[in-house]
């Protein structure tokens, strides 16, 4: 298992005050102007959530469209992967994480190892044909794109799921197994696609769940009807 990073309140706060802003973290990139549609938004949420509660107890940072920059250089334009995936690094005080950007050059900040992008009309060809290339020069070890939308912009030939995994200093494209589906190293999990979703199952098929997921499940273990509450 990696070293844990813990990022504390004071590196935080040490980050907002700097004199050094990147200029998109005052502006607006192309993708954020573009926006996100509603299936978008909520498969982001969906994964973030699943991350946050497959790893409570590591407690890894997990986050959506956060500006990552690998240079100290102003106008550099940064990647923001839809949901990004931090193991080992654990930030301090939750509430507190105020970050504008992830600037890998400074200390301990460290690549996301897995990184997503949900697909859009306007994004997939980038998502599909040049962001491998990116994320492989950022460090990421593996790299998701999931067309949500129905029908799917991604030619159906080619699937809804894509996924490259480091070979070396380069991304490689994974081929999905006879059910469609690609396996994560990182995440130790299958990655299943479900029309408007993205599941992660573990190797025996079951769910990853969220943790509202979970609690329901408990409660029809407990012979208790979660719709009846």
């Amino acid at each position: 298992m990696a070293r844990q990073k813990l990022v504390t309140p004071q590196q935080i706060n040490s980050d907002l005050d700097a004199e050094f802003v990147h200029y998109y973290d005052q502006h607006q990139t192309e993708e954020d102007l573009m926006g996100e549609s509603a299936v978008q938004s909520r498969l982001i949420r969906y994964l973030v959530q699943v991350f946050e509660w497959l790893y409570r107890a590591e407690g890894w940072f997990v986050v959506s469209n956060l500006n990552i920059y690998r240079e100290r250089v102003r106008n550099e334009y940064p990647l923001a992967p839809d949901v990004a995936l931090f193991k080992g690094v654990v930030v301090a005080q939750p509430e507190l994480r105020a970050f504008r950007s992830w600037r890998l050059y400074q200390p301990d900040r460290p690549a996301p190892q897995v990184v997503f992008e949900i697909c859009s009309d306007t994004s997939w060809k980038d998502d599909i044909h040049t962001k491998p290339a990116k994320y492989a020069a950022l460090g990421v070890q593996e790299y998701y794109a999931y067309d949500p939308n129905e029908p799917p912009y991604v030619p159906r030939q080619q699937g809804r799921l894509h996924g490259w995994q480091r070979a070396e200093n380069t991304l490689a494209e994974q081929m999905p197994d006879e059910q469609g589906r690609l396996w994560s190293t990182e995440l130790d999990s299958y990655l299943l696609p479900d029309g408007a979703y993205l599941r992660l199952t573990d190797r025996d098929g079951r769910v990853r769940l969220t943790q509202a997921e979970a609690a329901w499940a408990k409660l029809r273990e407990l012979g208790i009807d979660p719709s009846s509450l």
